[in-house]
Formats: structure tokens, C-alpha cells, sequence
């Protein structure tokens, strides 16, 4: 019989995984604000119609903004902090991470 050997823990196990707030610019030209684990996966779920009422009326055309958050919770209240936020300085953000200047 083998002995049991312990194997190593990486090091990305103790580190909690990545949560992301984004910005979707659906059809009608307005921003829907969410947070995910995997944003990309997240703006495919969207435009199959299997994402957020919000794209009912308007269908998602494009992830235009993504933020790395330390954890969920980070997540959470950063996308408070974009929902409070007038359409202008949303489109600020879109602008900022596209490289554009308004």
C-alpha cells in the first residue's frame, strides 16, 4: 500500500477569485450595469436573451467596460456606485477604457 501524499496548494487557492463590474451598451444606446465572475461569459448570456430583463426591450450589442473588483463583495459596491452615477459620467468610464475623449 502507498502512503498518501499531500499535494501542493498553489498559491492562487488562497487568493479569492476575481469578480468584475461591467457595462453593457444595449441597442437603444443606454448602459445596463452588472458584476460576474467572468464578464465575457456574462455579455454572451445577455445577447442570447438568457441574461437580465433589461435586454428584453433593447438587445445587448457590447461589453464596453469591465473592472477587475478584489472579491465580490467589492463587486457589489462598486456597481452601486456606477448605477448612481448620470449617463455621462457612465460614458466617461466607456471612454476611459476605450482610450476616447469626450
Amino acid at each position: 500500500m502507498t502512503p498518501l501524499t499531500e499535494t501542493p496548494v498553489e498559491a492562487d487557492s488562497a487568493v479569492s477569485k476575481p469578480w468584475f463590474v461591467y457595462l453593457v451598451r444595449a441597442a437603444n444606446g443606454s448602459l445596463y450595469c452588472g458584476i460576474s465572475d467572468d464578464p465575457v461569459r456574462r455579455f454572451a448570456k445577455h445577447q442570447s436573451g438568457k441574461g437580465a430583463r433589461f435586454f428584453l426591450s433593447s438587445p445587448a450589442m457590447a461589453l464596453v467596460y469591465t473592472e477587475r473588483c478584489r472579491d465580490k463583495s467589492d463587486a457589489l459596491r462598486q456597481e452601486r456606485l456606477i448605477k448612481k452615477l448620470k449617463k455621462s459620467a457612465k460614458e466617461c468610464l466607456v471612454a476611459s477604457a476605450t482610450g476616447l475623449s469626450i
